[in-house]
């Protein structure tokens, strides 16, 4: 099956959002807020309402990064966690990251009422299936979790058995809850808030000083509350969270397909992990969206292509693809005990990150608890995500221990790769690493035959960044910057651009 050539994500894909100038001059606010994506837009919309004067700087394009390529599953069922989070956290704050996230769904659900948003906000049941009996104590584990907490869901497995078309053994539904078109509704608070709120794109964020966020094209705003919503924090040695934050890269496909998806959500537990739901196209017809194919950010074991091929084989088989018409990718951060990282990390600097694959809701939380503590002081659900908290059991230091072994590993294995790739061989839309005057380089070469040539080190730490045939991108696999063919920044913690040659 025929695979578009270039990444698209379908909620990209609609007419041109409203552009905003990069800033040209100094400012001073009440709040800067850093990140164009659901949570920065969110939570400059939310103050700029309580009467905040807000700056909101995005080093790219607003919903350019992981919101803009999110498989957009409103939702609290976030996998198979809250067994995880009463053996971590207790039961009380396993409650409260539920309820978190419930009222985030309510929150949203209420702004689309208010604003009256055309994004197809469209409640849906939540499943986590299993298709092998292997999985089942854990999803049986994760039912009483249910049960303890009082969580609306239980046991599915004759609902999605008749909803999917292929093998289930058995399922754990979250009753409603809900996906959306997260660029379409941020695109109408941003229209909301215009008027009111300083909005700059293409404005990198380079270092804190104090109350102020200097910016890589030399300018500065100053600001008595800094929120640092950048996905990666750009301030990221500040609470060392390239060591406790884990950037995990996933695939998914929009389809037409010959069998309809009626109802649901789905994720499966088994491996290779699979996400499944639909939206609704502008002319009505159902868009299939299978996701999965997740791999640690720049360690993929395979061609990066190959991801979107297995995606596309799973929808043939199963639903009877047609025509895959959009495919793109994500990366998304995962903390050490799968909680966001969300608060207050210095006295005027707050921080969100980590959303573990779950940034609609884990995303509306961190725009409800900063905005709480900036206006109130304080927020029910703070202690729990408290970005400096010290509560990790004995399997999360041996994951940081872990991760962080193969971060040493590829810092210095990277050094040792030899290349083969001859310049020569390369074909137009073709990249790699090859060698230029002794030095290795990485070379792409273009629809007009004319090579890119950058240095691979990482600007971030010095590890050796691969070429990603699917995204035409360098991506580090220590710590996961990316960055594109020709060195600019997609990714952090990185916030240089690679050296060109």
């Amino acid at each position: 099956m025929q695979i578009p050539n270039q990444s698209i994500s379908y909620w990209k894909d609609h007419g041109a959002p409203r552009s905003f100038t990069p800033l040209q001059t100094n400012l001073k606010v009440d709040v800067i807020v850093v990140g164009g994506g659901i949570t920065g837009i969110l939570t400059a919309w939310k103050l700029s309402k309580e009467g905040k004067k807000v700056a909101l700087i995005e080093a790219r394009k607003l919903t350019d990064g992981t919101t803009g390529f999110t498989t957009a599953k409103v939702t609290a069922q976030h996998g198979l966690i809250y067994d995880e989070l009463i053996s971590t956290f207790g039961k009380e704050k396993a409650l409260l990251y539920y309820e978190a996230n419930e009222e985030a769904i309510s929150f949203l659900k209420q702004t689309v009422d208010e604003l009256e948003v055309q994004c197809d906000f469209t409640p849906q049941d939540a499943y986590v299936y299993i298709t092998t009996n292997e999985m089942r104590p854990m999803l049986e584990k994760e039912l009483d979790a249910y049960e303890k907490l009082g969580i609306n869901g239980g046991l599915a497995g004759a609902t999605a058995r008749m909803n999917l078309p292929f093998n289930v053994e058995e399922a754990l539904v979250m009753r409603d809850q809900a996906h959306f078109h997260p660029v379409k509704f941020l695109e109408a608070l941003v229209k909301d808030m215009a008027d009111r709120v300083h909005i700059f794109e293409e404005t990198r964020a380079e270092a804190i000083d104090g109350k102020a966020v200097k910016t890589t094209n030399g300018h500065k705003i100053i600001g008595d509350h800094i929120v640092v919503a950048s996905h990666f924090p750009f301030n990221d040695f500040d609470g060392a969270y390239f060591a406790k934050l884990h950037p995990e890269r996933s695939y998914a496909i929009g389809v037409k397909s010959e069998h309809q998806l009626e109802e649901g959500m789905y994720i499966s537990k088994d491996k290779p992990s699979r996400s499944v739901r639909y939206a609704t196209m502008e002319n009505g017809e159902k868009l299939l969206i299978i996701g999965g194919e997740n791999h640690p950010a720049g360690r993929s074991e395979q061609e990066t292509m190959r991801h979107y091929e297995e995606l596309a084989e799973f929808a043939d088989r199963h639903f009877g693809a047609k025509e895959v018409l959009y495919r793109w990718s994500a990366q998304d951060l995962i903390t050490l005990d799968r909680v966001p990282y969300i608060g207050r990390a210095h006295e005027n600097i707050y921080v969100a990150t980590g959303y573990a694959k779950w940034g609609m809701t884990n995303g509306t939380v961190a725009a409800n608890v900063i905005t709480d503590l900036i206006m109130k002081g304080d927020n029910r659900y703070a202690e729990l995500y408290d970005p400096k908290r010290m509560k990790v059991k004995p399997a999360d230091v041996k994951t940081f221990v872990t991760e962080n072994a193969k971060v040493a590993k590829e810092l210095i294995s990277g050094k040792l790769k030899s290349t083969t790739i001859n310049i020569d061989a390369l074909l137009p839309g073709e990249g790699g690493v090859v060698m230029v005057d002794g030095k290795k380089t990485g070379a792409y070469k273009d629809e007009q035959s004319h090579c890119h040539l950058v240095d691979i080190t990482c600007t971030h730490m010095g590890c050796e960044t691969s070429w990603n045939d699917a995204e035409r991108s360098w991506d580090c696999p220590c710590h996961g910057s990316r960055f594109s063919y020709d060195g600019e920044v997609l990714e952090g913690p990185a916030i240089q651009p690679l050296e060109k040659r």
